[in-house]
This record gives C-alpha cells, structure tokens and sequence, in this order.
C-alpha cells in the first residue's frame, strides 16, 4: 500500500515541528514547503545574537515525549544550559534545523523538502494542490504552518517613506537610522524591546520612545522556575468572575508568576467558555495586561531594559497615534493628547495586525477563493477543534490542517512551542480516516470588531 503524503508549508518553528512529528509517528511521507527550507522562521533566525528566548530551556523541546531534549542538544552544543537558562533565539533557530536533520535522517527517503514559495492550496475530493514557485505538488492532505498574520500597521504611516520601518525583522532594517536621530517604537511589547536593545547594541546615541495605548513594558521572569500554582477557577463564573479570582490568587501568591503559568494548560478550555462578546471584553480591556505578564523578558533582557530607561535612553510612554506626517527625510507625529515630535524614524513593533487586512498572500488567496474564513475576532483563520480549516460554506476541512499562531481566536494559547508542539503531536495521531472523511459542518462565525472599536491599528 503507498504511503499517505503530507505536504507542510512553512519551515518555521511550527512547520518543523509539524513535519518532524509526522515522520517519527507516522509512516507518512512529507514534502516542506519554503524558500528558506526548515528552519526558525523570523522569530529565531532574523534575531540577532542578543536576543534572548523569552521563555526557559526547559520549556523548549521540540518533543513532546522528551521535555529535556533541548537542554541536552545545548550541553551537547557546548553551553551550560539548565532548565532554567534563557538562551539565544538563534541557537534555537540552530536547534530546530537539527531536529529536522535527525528526523529526516530517521526517516530515509520520507522527507522532501521544496525551497519555493506557495502561493495557492486547493483541496478536491483526491487530495490536495499545492502551488509552490511555478509547479503544481499533489499531497494527501497539507498542513498550514505559515506563523502569524502580517504585522499590524500604525495609523497614518507612509508607506515607502524612508523614515518608516514597517518591518523591524527586515535585514539591515536600521541601517539608515541617524546615530543621534530620536526614534519613536510604536507598541511595548516584546518587539519593541528587541529593536531597543538592537539599536543600542548598535551605537544608536538618540532618544528612543516607545509607545503604546497603555505603556506597559512586558513583565521580567525570575532568574529560577517555581511550580507552577493552579487557582480555583469556576468557569460558569463569567468572565468577570474569572478575572476577579485571578486577580485575587496572584496578589495572594509569594510569586504571581506562578499562578499565571499554573493557568496556562486551562486558558484554551477558558477561553472557549467565554461568550463571544465576553472575549470580546477581554480584548479590549483586559488582554494587554494579560499578555503583559504572560510573555515575559528573561532576567538579563529585562536588567538591560531597565538601564536604558535609567540612562534616560529609552522613555515609554502610554499615548495613542492621532497623525503621521512626512516632514522631508523625517516624520512629524502627533499623538492623541497633542504632543508633536519630529523623528528620525518610526518603528513598527505593534505585533500581528488583524485579517483578512493582516492577510498575507497565500492566507488573502484561501479566503478569496472560499477555502477558508476569517476566525473569531479576526485574531486568525477559522478552524474546528482539530485544527482543520472552516470554509466559507461553513464546513470543516479535514485535508487542509493549521498549526501554530492562525488558530488564534478560536483558541487563546497558540503561539508558543509547548502549545504548537501538542498541535503537532495531534496532527500526527490522526489517523488518515480523520482527514479523508467528508467535512462537517462548523458553527457560525464570530463577527470581528472594526478596527475603529478596537482603537486600532495603535499597538496596545
């Protein structure tokens, strides 16, 4: 009997893991679809060597079956590493591609990878189409492993303008930034530390500000692990409910931190609970706060973010975009309370923009083309509790799989390994009875707020 094909678009973290995972569970052949070939994707490989992971070590493996085996691959690799230890993004990057070089050589002859960009995925009552550069592959079914949805754009940049960096991943993205220029970061969140610890690294002697609708930077880890301390949540208790006993359970905590991760495994069950309009509150007022204290800074990221503000190198500060002008090889920006600086250049750290105008063009070509439909609150595709794409007829199908940050919205924790990799280990105990049946219906959508509700494009 032939052997099912999968075909996995996207090497980043989540396609890795996806592929890695079929070809040690399954007998299935994988074709890896991407033009940089299995790797870290932007969020390891575009890092520079100060960048950090934002979690621990031992958070980190790709196998579910192995929580230690990134702390093993790192001793091996010549690094004091423990559990504990915050490594290099790029090492990760590093560990990732040799976790697909041992599957594939585990696997001899089972994996393919094709180094174009796909551009198109149909699935038919046969398998599924893939277009990838010029040709046309055929698979049994595809995973969509793609990572987040285009970054969120400030109101009013000019795009073009020299002034404006819409894509700080891009490289050399700050070479043209004056030494002594003051630049203004758009969002606080972990991006917008990442490009002030680049630019001080890099000399940068101006000010730098960073801004956002609430100013809050993202909270510091400690420097070892504590177990993690499960609150007493009673999920028919609503959302306020909910929040009020969080609240209560981390100020009565030695460690808040420990009942933020002790709530993790449950956020999804949670999350689902609420009402549609009860997430949408939480969006709108309570997740910045969230993702404040749940997507931490390592130790040492968060000792060296303290100095730069100490320094006065870098101010944060709450506001909101009210206009972005071009002044020559500058931009002029006034913020909400009308205050109006001059910058040398604007940094778009405002993290993943909403769809379908966040849409890239392969996600833009499945919901022009029906295959698929904007997820709740616009957060990411539309998907059934397997991950399978919701169409715009409202049926699920089971040929065309996402894994990773798309499934945001119908789930809350879907951008972090522990989470990607049980995606992953899910897809591959599906058995092909699962994903060759006839599609079922889904639920209805959850409408998206409009940008104007949520205040958007401002970064929160």
């Amino acid at each position: 009997m032939a052997r099912h094909t999968t075909a996995v678009v996207g090497g980043g973290c989540a396609g890795v893991l996806a592929a890695t995972q079929l070809l040690r569970c399954t007998d299935s052949d994988v074709i890896l679809i991407d033009p940089d070939g299995p790797g870290g994707g932007v969020a390891y490989d575009a890092a520079q060597p100060w960048h950090l992971l934002n979690s621990r070590a031992g958070a980190m493996s790709a196998h579910p079956d192995d929580p230690g085996h990134f702390v093993a691959w790192a001793r091996a690799d010549g690094q004091a590493a423990t559990a504990d230890t915050f490594l290099a993004r790029r090492t990760y990057g590093r560990y990732l591609r040799d976790v697909a070089d041992a599957a594939d050589a585990a696997a001899p002859g089972r994996l393919r990878v094709v180094r174009e960009r796909v551009t198109g995925v149909a699935a038919h009552d046969t398998g599924v189409t893939v277009r990838a550069g010029d040709g046309l592959l055929h698979a049994d079914r595809a995973v969509l492993a793609v990572g987040n949805p285009a970054g969120a754009q400030p109101l009013g940049a000019p795009a073009g303008h020299p002034a404006y960096i819409a894509d700080p991943w891009r490289p050399d993205a700050f070479a043209a930034v004056p030494a002594d220029g003051p630049v203004l970061l758009v969002g606080t969140g972990l991006t917008a530390v990442d490009v002030a610890l680049t630019l001080a690294t890099r000399g940068h002697r101006g000010p730098v500000v960073a801004v956002s609708r609430r100013g809050l930077l993202p909270q510091a880890h400690t420097a070892a692990g504590a177990p993690p301390a499960l609150p007493d949540l009673d999920p028919a208790a609503g959302l306020a409910g909910l929040l009020h006993t969080l609240h209560a359970a981390a100020c009565g905590a030695p460690d808040w931190r420990t009942v933020v991760d002790g709530l993790r495994p449950h956020l999804d069950r949670l999350w689902t609970g609420l009402t549609p309009a009860e997430q949408d509150r939480f969006l709108r007022h309570a997740a910045r706060q969230w993702e404040n204290h749940r997507h931490r800074m390592a130790p040492g990221i968060a000792a060296q973010v303290a100095w730069l503000r100490a320094e006065g190198a870098l101010e944060v500060r709450a506001g909101t975009l009210a206009a972005v002008a071009a002044d020559g090889a500058a931009l002029t920006v006034t913020l909400a309370d009308g205050t109006t600086t001059r910058y040398a250049a604007v940094v778009n750290c405002a993290g993943p923009g909403r769809l379908p105008a966040a849409a890239g063009p392969l996600v833009g070509a499945l919901l022009t083309a029906g295959a698929a439909r904007v997820g709740p609150h616009g957060l990411g595709l539309d998907v059934d509790a397997a991950g399978s794409l919701i169409t715009a007829a409202g049926t699920a199908e089971p040929k065309l799989t996402v894994v990773g940050s798309l499934r945001r919205g119908r789930v809350w924790e879907t951008t972090a390994v522990p989470e990607i990799r049980a995606q992953a280990a899910a897809l591959a105990a599906a058995s092909p009875a699962a994903w060759t049946a006839t599609p079922p219906a889904a639920p209805a959508p959850t409408p998206a707020p409009t940008p104007a509700a949520e205040g958007w494009p401002v970064a929160a």
